[in-house]
């Protein structure tokens, strides 16, 4: 299944697409330059046009049906209704082994589907539930709060001890600043963060110490970060857009076996 099309501003690197722009290893007045950002901030006029342009910063799902239609929507296929057929045919003849054994490959094969799409729902559900719901940002030279959906790029993120991170971000200035990521590295206890320029490109997340990201949150400490990326581009929605794509058109073994 062909990866999205990605933005050429994500961090992370996907298979056989140009090389994303590293912002870990860019200095913060380098970024804001192309950004068309300021240290003090965006208009208000210049982000409600961002807004417009890139969308609501925020993870997108599936339009949710019931799980009745979720189940019932595995039996959509073609070479299902074959088999349901050829289980049918073989009753008729009285073959009811060979019935049974159909029927039964068809049902696993459902809820097996079934199963990946429910859990890759309820997945993306707990991935937004991380999401921060608003956002102090500076904006025309002042410090106000926003719906965390209209961060854009661009925006100068203020951060403070017990807030949730609402985009990805590169940090600008911090004092004492320490943030627990661990629903993108794993790792249990906060790290420190502090503003600088990391000269490896290719770094892990985890080693990424000049930029916070959305889904994490601020243990102690203060910051300044401009914004990277947002909703899907972020760290968090590469997350949400794999598991998107694993289950957007689930195939079975029992499916592949029969396209083959």
């Amino acid at each position: 299944m062909a990866p999205p099309v990605p933005d050429p501003r994500p961090d992370t690197p996907r298979p056989d697409t140009p090389r994303p722009v590293q912002w870990h290893s860019r200095d913060a007045r380098e970024v804001l330059e192309q950004l068309g950002a300021a240290a003090d901030g965006l208009t208000a006029q210049n982000a409600a046009q961002r807004l417009q342009t890139d969308g609501p910063n925020e993870l997108k799902e599936a339009k949710r049906v019931s799980l009745l239609w979720l189940f019932l929507g595995q039996f959509k296929s073609l070479l299902i209704w074959i088999l349901l057929a050829a289980g049918g045919l073989s009753g008729v003849l009285g073959d009811s082994f060979d019935a049974a054994a159909i029927f039964a490959i068809v049902l696993l094969n459902a809820l097996i589907s079934f199963y990946q799409e429910y859990s890759a729902e309820k997945s993306i559900a707990a991935l937004k539930m991380m999401t921060a719901p608003f956002a102090k940002v500076r904006r025309d030279g002042k410090i106000i709060s926003v719906p965390a959906s209209e961060v854009v790029t661009g925006d100068i993120l203020a951060l403070e001890s017990g807030d949730l991170v609402a985009a990805d971000g590169l940090l600008m200035e911090a004092a004492s600043l320490k943030c627990v990521e661990s629903a993108l590295t794993g790792e249990s206890e906060s790290v420190s963060k502090q503003p600088g320029t990391l000269d490896q490109a290719d770094l892990p997340l985890a080693d990424r110490a000049n930029m916070v990201f959305s889904g994490t949150s601020v243990a102690t400490g203060t910051a300044q970060a401009v914004v990277v990326a947002t909703g899907m581009k972020t760290e968090l929605g590469q997350i949400a857009g794999l598991i998107g794509e694993a289950t957007a058109d689930p195939e079975t073994p029992l499916q592949r076996k029969l396209d083959a």
